[in-house]
């Protein structure tokens, strides 16, 4: 039976009003991925999509993609990148007191080798942790660097003072993730600094850090710094903070390209939410207003080929 003309009517304005509280479609050719966790990183590392980088899906039933097995058995601060053989490798903090970082590998980004647990820090008894490694694979050198950020009992006694911990960034690097080069230094800017994202631009490799001083006045802000020479530096002094510390703490940045533009996300998190800042040039930032799952922590965003996307979104 043909139904009345008002009753099509109401149906679809209720349609209209239950599409605008849906979370954005996404085509079949996203472009991006950003993992992410929640809480504590308990639960595991969990994905959204988006094909303009700017408007998030999150995929997988909004179950996790992959759940901590090794270390302390949390997945904080998932970074991830994608080789020259097509896979796609994740590291992880796996406790805040470890002396390793969490290491998978993936070909579809939903399932993942078995867990390896990376001891980076164990030739360093004075070594409180190993936060927020970041992977980045270098085309120059054909090789993976893994950076992440490490307080050593007893080093950098300049800013000893300056916080609950007083962090460098290290680094060590991987042809294929079966053998790996000694820890070394990565950098030192004169000030305690966690979070460290490196990206590559126009010739030139870049990084966003933050500057984790608490005391005597907080700063917690981010700041981009150049290398002088490839991506083991060296690096140029720190320019000044893009964020602004009256507004929020910033860390856990990423960064992104999109088109004619760089898109840098960070967790705002003693605000409890996240924000993001374009720019052309790293000089000059201007906030944009962004999409992103609820409860969203501190996470890495990286491009994604067209047939990973359609496997994700058929995933839900």
């Amino acid at each position: 039976m043909t139904c009345p003309r008002f009753t099509r009517m109401k149906v679809t304005g209720l349609a209209v009003i239950l599409m605008s509280l849906m979370p954005p479609l996404l085509s079949a050719a996203a472009d991006f991925a950003f993992t992410f966790f929640r809480g504590n990183g308990e639960a595991g590392v969990y994905l959204a999509l988006s094909d303009d980088g700017m408007n998030w899906r999150e995929v997988n039933g909004g179950r996790p993609i992959l759940v901590p097995q090794v270390g302390g058995k949390l997945a904080r601060d998932p970074s991830v990148c994608r080789g020259p053989d097509g896979r796609y490798h994740m590291v992880w903090t796996s406790s805040w007191k470890d002396d390793g970082f969490g290491l998978a590998h993936s070909k579809d980004l939903l399932n993942w080798s078995e867990q390896e647990y990376i001891p980076v820090n164990r030739d360093e008894p004075g070594a409180r942790n190993t936060w927020a490694p970041e992977i980045f694979y270098d085309n120059a050198s054909r090789q993976f660097l893994v950076i992440w950020s490490t307080t050593i009992n007893g080093r950098f006694p300049e800013t000893q003072d300056s916080g609950d911990n007083n962090h460098r960034i290290y680094a060590a690097t991987t042809p294929d993730f079966k053998t790996w080069a000694p820890k070394r230094l990565f950098y030192d800017g004169g000030f305690n600094v966690i979070d460290a994202f490196l990206f590559h631009k126009d010739g030139r490799y870049g990084m966003v850090v933050k500057d984790e001083t608490l005391r005597p006045q907080p700063q917690k802000n981010l700041h981009v710094v150049w290398s002088t020479g490839d991506v083991t530096g060296p690096w140029d002094a720190a320019e000044p903070a893009f964020t602004d510390n009256t507004v929020s703490w910033a860390e856990g940045p990423a960064v992104i390209r999109v088109k004619d533009r760089w898109l840098v996300y960070y967790d705002m998190y003693n605000k409890g939410g996240y924000g993001a800042v374009a720019t052309e040039d790293f000089k000059h930032f201007s906030p944009v207003k962004v999409t992103l799952p609820q409860g969203i922590r501190h996470g890495t965003v990286f491009e994604v080929d067209v047939e990973t996307a359609q496997r994700l979104l058929a995933a839900e």
